[in-house]
């Protein structure tokens, strides 16, 4: 969430920034300042009425001991309709705050200068790429493989639930469960402190991390208690430092989580969403990171080199995209993605996103710390997935695969336990 300093400080500038994320945000604004103006003038309003009740107070009790009794009557009564005055500003003020906070999160995040300008997936810029795209005749896609080797079902997974809720089974399963030792391993080793937080969270945490109000329509929803199932460990995982001020020398805070994740991926539909491509439950390792402002983009920079190593131990060809404008989310100020190549499918699967949200988030979740003066600062709020396992393990399938069998990449295996699938 902005702050009102941050529109006030350049609002030409922030009306500027968010046109490169297709976001009009003149008019919005505009309201944001009136309503910003009229509880500045109701609060000085209500400062001037409670300064005269606090008069009044003190020379009620001095009219009544000198024994003007008439007079102190007519303070008193001065005083309670003074309270009266109070109480009708102090609900306007209240609704005023309301229409302001309303008006506020509908803002997104001001993206990074490094943000092209663009509207679709066909406008991001690729930054690198790296791994070797194998030459594979007569490939199978994965939901083939899946079958052929009896690893996955999908047809039990609908019977159980319905489409995308897959069943994994035998080998599948285990591939599963070994890459996410794996990813764990890696990034406990990398310093990052291993959490396993709830997978349901409150409206509270969906809003501290920007999900809510924003992608309610997108989150399963359980009405009775008001609980969210979690898309990302994003969510409850940043939200641990919530209501929380810190001192500088905690910084930086790293975390990591393995969950399932969860998404209605509403209005998905085609041959993109076959598979393991677009899922309503998934399996995802995810890194946060909570940093001092000024080296924020340090640690995206670390954090994407990170992901890049554990694509790069997989042997997976892979690149790495620079999101433009309109394709980034609502929280974020810069997002990289990564992509795997499938040789079967013909095209790139989006299996990470590295983000830095700066103090967006920070914001909503009242994260805060102690600068050198002691004075209380916005920390800087960064995560990415590392990995989302569905494509990763569309892509491990499909690229390592024989006629007869599918190969284990050597650093996977000890993990697996098993060398091959047949």
């Amino acid at each position: 969430m902005l702050t009102i300093k941050q529109l006030r400080d350049n609002p030409s500038y922030i009306i500027e920034r968010l046109n490169v994320k297709g976001f009009a945000a003149e008019n919005i604004i505009a309201e944001i300042f009136n309503l910003d103006d009229s509880r500045k003038a109701i609060q000085t309003k209500l400062d001037a009425n409670l300064a005269e009740q606090n008069k009044i107070a003190k020379e009620i009790g001095i009219l009544f001991k000198q024994g003007a009794q008439t007079e102190a009557e007519a303070a008193k009564q001065r005083s309670v309709d003074l309270k009266e005055i109070s109480k009708k500003m102090q609900d306007e003020m209240a609704e005023t705050e309301k229409l302001l906070s309303e008006k506020i999160v509908l803002l997104p995040n001001i993206p990074h200068t490094s943000v092209p300008a663009g509207k679709t997936a066909d406008d991001n810029v690729e930054v690198r790429r790296g791994g070797i795209v194998p030459e594979l005749h007569n490939a199978l896609p994965h939901w083939e493989l899946a079958k052929k080797y009896d690893i996955i079902d999908f047809e039990l997974g609908v019977k159980l639930t319905g489409a995308g809720f897959p069943v994994y089974k035998g080998k599948g399963a285990r591939l599963q469960r070994a890459l996410i030792s794996m990813f764990l391993d890696i990034n406990t080793a990398a310093g990052y402190l291993e959490i396993e937080p709830p997978i349901v969270v409150n409206e509270d945490s969906g809003f501290g991390t920007g999900q809510l109000p924003d992608k309610e329509g997108q989150m399963y929803h359980a009405e009775l208690d008001n609980f969210y199932l979690i898309p990302t460990a994003e969510v409850p995982v940043t939200n641990i430092y919530r209501d929380v001020i810190l001192n500088k020398s905690d910084f930086p805070i790293k975390m990591t989580a393995y969950t399932p994740c969860f998404r209605r991926e509403a209005g998905s539909y085609g041959k993109d969403v076959r598979g393991l491509n677009r899922l309503h439950q998934f399996d995802k390792v995810e890194i946060v990171e909570l940093s001092l402002p000024e080296y924020s983009y340090e640690a995206l920079d670390r954090m994407v080199n990170h992901v890049e190593g554990i694509i790069k131990q997989l042997e997976l060809p892979y690149r790495i995209i620079r999101l433009c404008g309109g394709d980034m989310s609502f929280t974020s100020a810069l997002t990289y993605d990564f992509e795997v190549y499938s040789t079967a499918q013909n095209r790139w699967l989006e299996v990470s996103s590295v983000s830095n949200f700066e103090s967006f988030q920070a914001n909503r979740l009242k994260l805060r710390y102690r600068d050198d003066n002691k004075k209380t600062q916005l920390a800087h709020t960064l995560n990415g997935s590392a990995l989302a396992l569905p494509r990763i393990v569309a892509a491990l399938i499909e690229n390592n695969q024989t006629e007869h069998e599918i190969l284990i990449p050597k650093l996977l295996q000890k993990y697996t336990e098993f060398q091959k699938i047949f």
